[in-house]
Order: structure tokens, then C-alpha cells, then sequence
């Protein structure tokens, strides 16, 4: 069975075909800013750029998917789509059904609006009981809005004052490496999205569960314990 495991950073899996185009696997692939990194990336980022698994496909999927139409059996992207632009979701995903086999199936990962707002509400609600919560409160709301917004690299704004200059030029902003969170979808909006593109069988799953044979033996969806890896995600599959 040939699996795509598309925008996969460091979750990779021997077994699929791991593709990604992060501003890591730049760095690596740049003779010079290689050299340099070293220069403005330290502590756990430096380690993770030499961790990179070497079973990557660097390819930039902004301009397509690089295999034959009808050639793949399980599309498989996490926390992949809400970084797109919303005038490029329905591209991206008519070239996901192009790849994929009749009856081939898309598993879609992706920050559960639904959920994140039900935490919201939730908390609200204490708040107005307890206010010794309100500290704690905007915390809801950047797990909705934070990332739709941040201008600059997290792991860059805790740098010392020159690497974190030096990091803003050579990399750029978090739009520029692609961290920004363009759209949020739940279940109505990506399910109306999938069926009006031509997909069906549409159907909600949970982190491990899956009409894809033997999903979970990929640990794609789970830490090294079992548990959930991405917590507050919806699960949604589709059938071409």
C-alpha cells in the first residue's frame, strides 16, 4: 500500500512516503545557511535540525503533488491545512483526489475549531463563578487566535536580542516559514469543503481510529506512549 504523509516535519514513518518542505529541511538543504545554523539556532532547534530523519521528500507541495494521477493509496496530512491560504485549500485538495486511487482514501488532521471553542466557553463560564481563573483565561483564546496572528516565530522571540535579529532576516517572519494559521475549519465547514470537491463517504474519526488497514501500527496520530499526539484535533476521512 503506498501512503503519502504529506507536510510530515519530524513525524515520519519508514513505511510512507514522507514529504515536507519546513524551514528546517530548508536550512539542511542550503549548503551556506547549513553551515551558518550553528550560528543562530541553538539548544533543542539546532538538535532537531541535525535529527532531521533523512527519509524525507523535500518538495514544495504549493506547486503540486510529484506523483501520477491514480497512483496512491492513503493521503495523509496533520495540522497541514489551516497553514494554507484559502484560495489554495480547494487546489491542494483537487490534487489530493488526483493522486489518489478510486476508492483511495484521505485521512485529514487538523486544530478542532469546534473543540477549541467549546474550551472556551467552558472556561468562560468558571471565570464568572470563580474570577480567581481569569488569569488564566486568555489561554482559550490564543489557542483559537494566536497563531492566526503571531508576526514573529516563537522559538525566535525567546532568542538573546542579535540571534533574534539575525534569525527575522535570514529566516523572515512566521508567515514566511509558514506558521501562520490562514483558516480554521471543524467539522461542518472541511466536511461541506470535501463533499463539494467530489469526495465522499465523509466520516468522522478519532485519533485512533480508521478505515485505513492497520492505521494505528504507523503512529503517526499517537506519542510513543499511545496517547493522542496533537491534542484539541479533529480526524476526518474521505473516500475519492
Amino acid at each position: 500500500m503506498k501512503i503519502l504523509n504529506l507536510g510530515c516535519e519530524t513525524k515520519t514513518n519508514e513505511d510512507l512516503i514522507n514529504i515536507d518542505w519546513s524551514i528546517y529541511l530548508k536550512i539542511r538543504r542550503n549548503k551556506v545557511l547549513n553551515l551558518l545554523a550553528p550560528l543562530f539556532m541553538g539548544g533543542e532547534r539546532l538538535e532537531k535540525l541535525r535529527a532531521l530523519p533523512r527519509n524525507i521528500l523535500v518538495y514544495d507541495l504549493s506547486k503540486g503533488i510529484p506523483f501520477p494521477s491514480n497512483s496512491i493509496d492513503v493521503v495523509y496530512h496533520s495540522h497541514f491545512l489551516e497553514h494554507l491560504d484559502q484560495d489554495c485549500v480547494e487546489n491542494f485538495l483537487l490534487e489530493v483526489k488526483r493522486v489518489l486511487k478510486p476508492g483511495g482514501i484521505q485521512r485529514i488532521v487538523a486544530p478542532d475549531l469546534e473543540k477549541l471553542c467549546k474550551g472556551y466557553i467552558n472556561h468562560l463560564e468558571n471565570c464568572i463563578s470563580d474570577r480567581s481563573l481569569d488569569k488564566g483565561h486568555d489561554q482559550y483564546i490564543a489557542a483559537m487566535f494566536w497563531q492566526c496572528v503571531m508576526k514573529e516565530a516563537h522559538t525566535t522571540s525567546q532568542q538573546p536580542k542579535i540571534l533574534r535579529f539575525i534569525e527575522n532576516i535570514v529566516l523572515g517572519d512566521a508567515r514566511k516559514r509558514g506558521l501562520t494559521h490562514q483558516w480554521m475549519y471543524d467539522r461542518i465547514n472541511l466536511s461541506y469543503l470535501l463533499k463539494s470537491i467530489g469526495f465522499r463517504e465523509i466520516k468522522i474519526e478519532k485519533f485512533f481510529t480508521s478505515s485505513i488497514p492497520n492505521w494505528n501500527t504507523y503512529g503517526l496520530d499517537t506519542d510513543d506512549d499511545g496517547r493522542e499526539y496533537k491534542l484539541e484535533s479533529m480526524y476526518i476521512e474521505s473516500k475519492k
